[in-house]
């Protein structure tokens, strides 16, 4: 992706730590633009390196007025207005822009949250072009403080209903502000505003295309690795670590080694039907290490989900190294380098996102392949998916010719069912229960033909003992829950409406089937308040 064709269109979002931000690259780049995000407080270098033709300044929670407010860096405004890069800020981004250009940010008197109406105050042909004074529509505020004083040259061109600033610009200076998150779909024209303003505004080209992103990532791929290095793949199972192989093995050929690694903590029959899809489907060059004795014995005990993810991917590198110092062995060359499916929703809810730190929103959760790597790690990374969405991820494999029945596949965590087990994963039989329930929930799905229609779907074993009434007897057995959402790209998600007659026949089916489990409960929580998995 460091192409001068793409850099020349970059759109570049500068966090500030709203829990919108991530919606904003992912509206671009359905744009067919790229957009990337990084920290708010990155370096001006870190800025003019990518060379970007527009920089969004995101929301936040903060406010101007606090004295750790995050800002951009010294030199920016120059750099932009010398550059001729346009700027746009969104809530606390416009916010900043008023402040830093001399104007005026103050407490408002009556804050605006929620759904609210603004209204067209002037036609300056630019952020609202093709609208005529009076118009009006709904938009998403989430703010407290508002713009009392605009900088020269400067004009408000909408206001709220109550009379709060709404919308600002200074086509001059490339300056432009929105005082509501334009990317959020309760804000219903907010999609039309973005395209206006990159493509008509900015005449940002919608050139980007996921094959560039393949040639691209081949490149980097191969100027990266040396012609006599050999490289190890970490194969899950999963669309994410099944594409980036596919692709690595297109960059570099057999000197791709694939391993697949069956921790212990893998669904019914996996290894097994993982195992075939590789060998028949994707012809990869894949070796099995069973290392499931390995990882339980290390678990045993550990109830804090962190440290649980962070044992999980120590044994995975020492088995990775292990392996490597078999394919010395092999021929006479160490693999000095490890290919991960990680992809940019892992990247960000792990902090830092690329570029930067993120110092101005919350680690939600480390994920094994990028917070609970160990920090003596003797591979060196190859993470070509690691700017992707999930969605992106799956065109991409369609192009690298991955059959489209495995791309379909659900998310699997790297942790596997240790994080569908809240506390001990050893406790007693309850991985065995867990794989049992999952297949049937599973299969149910299937059959039902909705499997498609949902994102991920899971089972959840319970740390608690219910009272239930079984064979006429009294039972005091494990209580299960069921997990399926829908999304676009694991940032945020809802939860998934089944008919009652599925939930019904599912949850006798696994009371009746799987022994010790006398209570099934639903999940009925969306993303936020809560992660899609428990831990």
């Amino acid at each position: 992706m460091e192409s001068q064709t793409v850099k020349s269109n970059i759109v570049l979002i500068l966090d500030y730590g709203s829990q919108y931000t991530h919606l904003i690259t992912r509206r671009i780049r359905s744009l067919s633009i790229f957009s990337l995000c990084i920290s708010g407080t990155s370096s001006l270098k870190s800025i003019t390196d990518l060379n970007p033709s527009v920089i969004i300044l995101s929301g936040g929670p903060h406010s101007v007025h606090s004295p750790d407010a995050p800002s951009f860096p010294d030199g920016f405004v120059e750099y932009v207005e010398k550059n001729g890069v346009f700027v746009l800020g969104i809530c606390y981004g416009l916010q900043l822009i008023v402040q830093k250009l001399g104007g005026e940010v103050a407490i408002g008197e009556k804050q605006e949250y929620g759904r609210m109406v603004i209204e067209v105050v002037k036609d300056c042909g630019g952020l609202f072009g093709g609208k005529n004074i009076g118009d009006k529509q709904v938009v998403w505020m989430s703010h407290g403080d508002e713009a009392v004083k605009l900088p020269h040259g400067f004009e408000v061109v909408a206001r709220s209903e109550q009379g709060a600033v709404a919308a600002v610009e200074n086509p001059n200076k490339r300056f432009y502000g929105l005082q509501y998150h334009p990317e959020v779909t309760h804000s219903p024209e907010g999609m039309e505003t973005l395209r206006h303003f990159l493509l008509n505004i900015c005449g940002v080209e919608a050139g980007w295309k996921m094959k560039d992103v393949m040639e691209e990532e081949i490149k980097v791929i191969r100027s990266m690795v040396g012609p006599q290095e050999h490289v190890i793949c970490a194969l899950s199972g999963g669309v994410d670590s099944t594409v980036a192989a596919t692709l690595v093995h297109k960059a570099i050929g057999d000197r791709l080694h694939c391993v697949f690694v069956d921790n212990g903590l893998l669904r019914y029959k996996e290894q097994e039907r993982v195992m075939e899809t590789f060998e028949r489907d994707l012809h990869l060059p894949v070796t099995c290490v069973d290392a499931s004795v390995q990882f339980l014995s290390e678990l045993k005990g550990v109830t804090d989900p962190e440290k649980k993810r962070k044992i999980i991917g120590k044994e995975f590198i020492a088995i990775f190294d292990a392996f490597a110092n078999g394919l010395q062995k092999k021929f006479g060359r160490k693999p000095t380098y490890l290919v991960q499916g990680t992809l940019y929703p892992d990247v960000i809810e792990s902090c830092p996102p690329p570029g930067s730190g993120r110092t101005h929103s919350h680690t939600i959760k480390s994920h094994h392949n990028v917070g609970g790597l160990p920090k003596d790690m003797k591979l060196k990374l190859i993470e070509p998916l690691k700017l992707l969405f999930k969605d992106e991820v799956r065109e991409l494999g369609k192009i690298l010719d991955v059959p489209v029945s495995f791309l379909k596949r659900h998310p699997f965590p790297g942790p596997g069912l240790a994080v569908r087990i809240p506390g001990d994963v050893t406790q007693g039989n309850a991985l065995d229960i867990l794989r049992q329930v999952d297949e049937i929930f599973i299969q149910a799905i299937k059959d039902a033909g909705i499997y498609d229609e949902i994102w991920q779907a899971f089972a959840v074993f319970l740390p608690v003992k219910t009272t239930g009434v079984q064979g006429d007897q009294r039972t005091h057995s494990n209580a299960v829950a069921l997990r399926a959402v829908t999304s676009q790209d694991g940032m945020t998600a809802d939860w998934y409406y089944f008919e009652h007659k599925f939930l019904d026949d599912v949850s006798r089916k696994i009371c009746n089937s799987v022994r010790g489990v006398n209570r099934v409960c639903l999940d009925i929580t969306s993303k936020p308040p809560s992660t899609i998995e428990w831990e």
